[in-house]
C-alpha cells in the first residue's frame, strides 16, 4: 500500500461526517417545510364550517363529511346492524337452523366407532354445513323472494323485511319443536298459552330456545340409536377376551375394526346421512 492510498483511507472519515451533516440539514429543512405545510392546511380545515369539512394536504384534496344529518345517523345505524349481525352470524347459523342436530348426531357417530379424531373436526363440521345449506335451502329461497328483493327494489320497509325474513324460520322452527318445550318457555315467560290465537302471536325469543332444547333431545335420541350395534360388538368382544384370559389386552383395540367393518357393510355415512336428513322433512 504506498502513501497515497494511506492518505485516502485518512480522508474518508471526514468525508462520510460531511456527507452526514448536509443529510440531517437537509431532513431537517424538509420537516420544518412539511410542518409549516400542514399547519397551513389544518387551519384552512378547521376555517370550514357546517357539517362538511374540506382541505388540501399537498397536492392531495379532500372532504369529510361529519354525518350529523337524519340521513348520516341511519347510515351510521345501518352499519352498526350490519356488524352487529355479522359478528352474531355463527350463533344464528348454529342456533335457528339445523346445524345443532347434525353436528351433534356426526360426533356420537365417531365416539361410537371410537376412531378419535377420524374424521378431524373441520370434516365434520363442514359436512354439517353443506347439510344444513341443502335442508334451509328452501327457507333460504323464500326470504331471498320475500324479503331481499323486494327491500332492494324499494318496495318495502326495513321493518317490512325483517318480519317477512323472519316468518320463513319461524315456521321451520315451530314445525321442529316439541309442544312441550313450547308450553315450558311459555310458562316462564308468563305467556297463557290459551290467550294466543294463532303461532305468529308467539314472540321469537320464546321458540328458538323451545326449538333448541327440542333440537337437543332429537340429536341424543338419534344418537343413543346409532351407539346400540356397536356396544354389541363391544362386549361380545370383551367376552371373548375374557374367556381367552387375555385380561391385559384392551378390548376396544379389537373391536374398532370389527365396528369399522360393519359399518362399511351397512354403507354407514349412506344411510346415517340419508336417516337424518329425513329427519327434517
Amino acid at each position: 500500500m504506498n502513501n497515497h492510498d494511506r492518505k485516502c483511507l485518512k480522508r474518508k472519515p471526514a468525508v462520510i461526517i460531511v456527507l452526514l451533516t448536509i443529510c440531517i440539514l437537509t431532513f431537517c429543512k424538509g420537516g420544518y417545510a412539511y410542518a409549516t405545510t400542514t399547519d397551513s392546511t389544518a387551519a384552512s380545515t378547521t376555517a370550514n364550517s357546517g357539517n362538511s369539512v374540506s382541505g388540501t394536504l399537498g397536492p392531495l384534496e379532500f372532504n369529510l363529511n361529519t354525518g350529523e344529518n337524519s340521513t348520516g345517523l341511519s347510515s351510521t345505524l345501518q352499519m352498526l346492524m350490519v356488524l352487529t349481525i355479522i359478528s352474531l352470524a355463527p350463533s344464528i347459523l348454529i342456533m335457528v337452523t339445523s346445524f345443532t342436530r347434525i353436528i351433534i348426531v356426526l360426533h356420537f357417530v365417531r365416539s361410537a366407532l371410537g376412531t378419535q379424531t377420524t374424521p378431524p373436526n373441520q370434516v365434520l363440521i363442514g359436512l354439517a354445513l353443506f347439510l344444513t345449506f341443502f335442508i334451509m335451502s328452501p327457507v333460504i329461497s323464500q326470504i331471498n323472494t320475500d324479503a331481499i328483493q323486494p327491500l332492494n327494489e324499494g318496495k318495502i320497509t326495513q321493518e317490512q323485511a325483517f318480519d317477512a325474513g323472519v316468518a320463513p324460520i319461524r315456521t321451520f322452527m315451530l314445525k321442529q319443536t316439541e309442544p312441550k318445550d313450547l308450553r315450558l318457555f311459555l310458562d316462564i315467560a308468563k305467556i297463557n298459552a290459551n290467550s294466543l290465537k294463532s303461532e305468529a302471536e308467539i314472540p321469537i325469543t320464546v321458540i328458538i330456545p323451545s326449538f333448541i332444547i327440542s333440537e337437543l333431545r332429537k340429536a341424543f335420541i338419534i344418537g343413543f340409536i346409532i351407539y346400540i350395534p356397536f356396544i354389541v360388538i363391544d362386549m361380545v368382544v370383551a367376552s371373548t377376551l375374557m374367556s381367552m384370559g387375555m385380561m391385559m389386552l384392551p378390548p376396544t383395540m379389537i373391536s374398532m375394526p370389527f365396528k369399522i367393518l360393519l359399518f362399511i357393510m351397512a354403507d354407514g355415512w349412506n344411510l346415517i346421512i340419508g336417516s337424518l336428513v329425513k329427519t327434517f322433512y
